[in-house]
């Protein structure tokens, strides 16, 4: 079992700017129905439309409710990024307990590799989730941590509606519902205040959001210029390539269903290819860690004693 904990080192720095493009983007979205490119009117805060409020907000929940679900997350790796060179496949059980997310290895279907690892994992997380629920100067560290994380990761959403122009380009049809379909690109006055914000000038994209609930669809995204990372130590090349879907998958709830990231670039002096397509499945609500625990204790009852 691997606990995630939410740590800073220059490779998650590199995967934290690659999945923060997913998770920013959704913000750069005007009120439904406008057609105009905007231009002044995002360069003042004051001035955000009811739209991008919304799709902000929406954003945030659904990061929030990302603690209170499990899910499964199957992993193909292609280190050449070529669809002839067979993928390197991982299966995992992400479960949020508090200030970090368990990853419990599957198999390639999704079953416990076996009985014995499967159950010594449960138990080291039911043990995490029974210390994490307890006062102390530990759990308040590990928490402050993550909520830390959490902050930049939020002043990165809110740092898009600042950070791009974008113009309506039309709607498409998925089933029943229609989605609003945007082409975005850096807004040249945008002035970033973080140096995660600097990417921003760099990428490009087109977001699809579903006209009724306001939640983010579908992003595709592209960086259009080197991007340098962890104090020039890394660089993201040009024609690096990101996407990411999204569904309603209970009442209310949208969470990311499918993902791709293909970006090549150097981390030192050493070239990096990073062409992954990430699936997500079997999103289950397990609460809080205090409820979660019981989720836990309860499946250890189930499973047969070694």
């Amino acid at each position: 079992m691997m606990l995630a904990k939410l740590t800073s080192s220059s490779q998650v720095a590199l995967i934290t700017v690659i999945t923060g493009l997913c998770a920013a983007f959704p913000a750069c979205y005007a009120s439904l129905g406008q057609e105009k490119t905007v231009d002044s009117a995002l360069s003042n805060g004051s001035q955000r439309t009811d739209g991008i409020a919304r799709v902000i907000a929406n954003q945030k929940l659904m990061e929030s409710n990302l603690d209170l679900f499990e899910r499964t997350q199957k992993i193909e790796i292609r280190k050449l990024g070529t669809e002839a060179t067979p993928p390197e496949v991982k299966v995992l059980r992400l479960f949020p307990c508090g200030a970090a997310v368990t990853k419990l290895p599957l198999s390639t279907a999704g079953e416990p590799i076996s009985p014995q690892s499967y159950r010594a994992d449960l138990e080291k997380l039911a043990k995490y989730l029974a210390w994490i629920v307890q006062e102390g100067s530990a759990q308040r560290e590990a928490y402050a941590k993550a909520e830390h994380k959490r902050k930049e990761r939020f002043d990165l959403i809110d740092s898009t509606q600042d950070a791009f122009l974008f113009t309506r380009d039309g709607t498409d049809q998925r089933g029943d519902r229609t989605l609003v379909k945007y082409l975005l690109k850096p807004n040249p006055a945008f002035k970033p205040t973080t140096r995660n914000a600097m990417i921003f000038s760099k990428v490009s994209g087109i977001v699809w959001i579903d006209e009724q609930s306001g939640e983010l669809a579908k992003i595709e995204g592209s960086v259009t210029e080197d991007i340098s990372i962890a104090m020039f130590l890394a660089k993201v090349y040009k024609g690096s390539h990101f996407m990411q879907e999204r569904y309603e998958f209970f009442p209310g709830v949208w969470f990311p269903s499918y993902e791709q990231y293909d970006f090549d670039g150097r981390k030192f002096l050493l070239p990096f290819s990073i062409h992954e397509r990430t699936f997500y499945s079997n999103y289950k609500k397990v609460g809080p860690p205090s409820e979660a625990i019981t989720v836990v204790r309860a499946e250890l009852d189930k499973l047969p004693s070694q």
